[in-house]
């Protein structure tokens, strides 16, 4: 398979070859909504898996695979093959993917917590390969400050289709009759299908360019240590700890938060769900657009301020109200999908400011940073929240019938995590100095000396002690 460019230096991404590679965000979208919302509840109260060992089994699996983040990164940015780079990453992450969903599936009733900590290991590891290599090639895909913006708000956007369409599959299987356990098998056999399809629209339908690198593929310690206190990007890692944290801890309780102290059946609180998806649909090119006018970081800290405070406003939202509780998920999903499109697009730009310096490509490993951040922020919030209402009295096969002390500790627990964090994340990006104007000039640096790389290698030359980088043909 040729591995080719997106065109000549500065032209522009068509919105079909996006579209196209935004497909593999339509089955991970689908796999972290499943993940953070209904997998640990349906563990808990369909599986019979105590709460707390929920929560522990969770946090067990996501501390293993966060030091797996960086080797995986690394191997990523070493890997020179005739299918690409990022391709073969791909290819191999989805099989992994399906395997472990599909053995979670399988859990009886009283399963042990080392049958969930390996099938969750390996679906954790697929999923993380297709994360990594999706936003690592998103990073060489699109080459300009503004045009990653719009990529990522457009994986952004596909992402919110895919998570539309599995969040769908309970809302349907519930109004047929089936359990809620139905619905959550039904679930993960709708992921699985996903999988394969879309990781083919984008193993085929999408050109890869591996840049030349003026310093070969060695790595050394201190590079890393660069890519870690690098200006921008240790921002970016507190920023994104807090981000994920933030929505993430209201995920893990948000059907115990929607069905016990607002009153809403499973069906009803899916739907509301539903709409906070589906304004991130409209979200994340507006905030992808907003960037384009008021720069990344400013978007996302306007995100996280308007997010907290929609948040709050739910402490007066009538109990069992759907349509009143429509506004307030409408506006979190709508800020909420800027989140992932700024913290994603802003970590294209550091890849090219570590390029620049190091003379190396280190997007893989850039992403596996923030990836680990993103682990470690998703561990934190059942390891953290349930133990925590576990120790206030409250049962989950309750529901309602919880006592009053553990129905406000839930509420507390709800909103309290989310809003202190989202503000911490919006603090991260005062002074933030990785503005487009100084990409601007990385981008054009980069690409002075891409070419002189690769003209040096068309005539057997190379950078002096270095191996000639190979050639790779950049199509229009």
């Amino acid at each position: 398979m040729t591995q080719s460019g997106t065109g000549a230096a500065g032209a522009p991404l068509s919105i079909g070859r996006m579209l196209a590679f935004s497909a593999t965000s339509l089955p991970l979208s689908a796999v972290v909504l499943a993940i953070s919302i209904h997998l640990p509840a349906y563990f808990a109260s369909s599986v019979g898996v105590p709460l707390v060992a929920v929560g522990a089994v969770f946090a067990i699996c996501r501390f293993i695979d966060i030091p797996i983040e960086p080797a995986l990164g690394l191997a990523m940015d070493r890997t020179r093959t005739r299918l690409g780079r990022y391709r073969l990453w791909t290819l191999i992450g989805g099989p992994l993917l399906i395997l472990g969903l599909y053995m979670l599936m399988e859990a009886e009733q009283g399963v042990g917590r080392g049958y969930l900590i390996v099938w969750l290991l390996v679906m954790y590891l697929g999923m993380s390969i297709l994360i990594l290599s999706h936003a690592a090639w998103a990073s060489t895909l699109a080459r300009t400050y503004d045009e990653r913006s719009r990529l990522f708000g457009v994986m952004t956007g596909a992402g919110v289709i895919g998570s539309l369409g599995v969040l769908a599959v309970p809302i349907l299987m519930s109004g047929m009759g089936k359990t809620d356990a139905e619905g959550v098998r039904a679930m993960i056999w709708y992921i699985i299908g996903l999988t394969p399809l879309c990781v083919a629209i984008v193993v085929w339908g999408t050109p890869e360019r591996i840049a030349p690198e003026s310093h070969g593929q060695r790595f050394r310690l201190r590079d890393y240590a660069e890519l870690i206190l690098h200006p921008a990007m240790r921002r970016i890692l507190l920023a994104d700890l807090c981000l994920v944290l933030g929505p993430g801890w209201m995920a893990a309780l948000f059907l115990f938060f929607s069905r016990d102290r607002m009153h809403f059946t499973t069906a009803e609180a899916n739907q509301l769900l539903g709409v906070y998806i589906v304004a991130g649909l409209f979200g994340a090119p507006t905030m992808a657009w907003l960037a384009t006018r008021i720069g990344k970081h400013r978007t996302a800290m306007v995100s996280c301020l308007v997010y907290s405070a929609a948040l709050i406003a739910l402490i007066w939202a009538p109990k069992g109200n759907v349509l009143a509780n429509i506004p307030i998920n409408f506006v979190t999903g709508f800020v909420g999908a800027g989140f992932v499109v700024m913290i994603r697009a802003m970590v294209a730009d550091v890849s090219d400011d570590i390029r620049l310096t190091q003379g190396k490509e280190r997007s893989g490993l850039l992403f596996s940073l923030t990836t680990s951040t993103s682990k470690i922020a998703g561990a934190a919030g059942p390891a953290i929240t349930y133990p925590f209402l576990a120790s206030l009295g409250y049962h989950p096969d309750l529901g309602q019938a919880n006592t009053p002390e553990a129905i406000r500790g839930l509420t507390f627990a709800f909103l309290a995590g989310p809003t202190f964090f989202l503000a911490l994340g919006a603090a991260c990006f005062i002074g933030y100095r990785l503005t487009a104007e100084r990409a601007a000039e990385t981008r054009r640096l980069l690409e002075e000396r891409d070419a002189e790389l690769e003209a040096a290698a068309a005539i057997g030359g190379g950078p002096a002690g270095e191996p000639a980088a190979p050639h790779v043909p950049r199509t229009a």
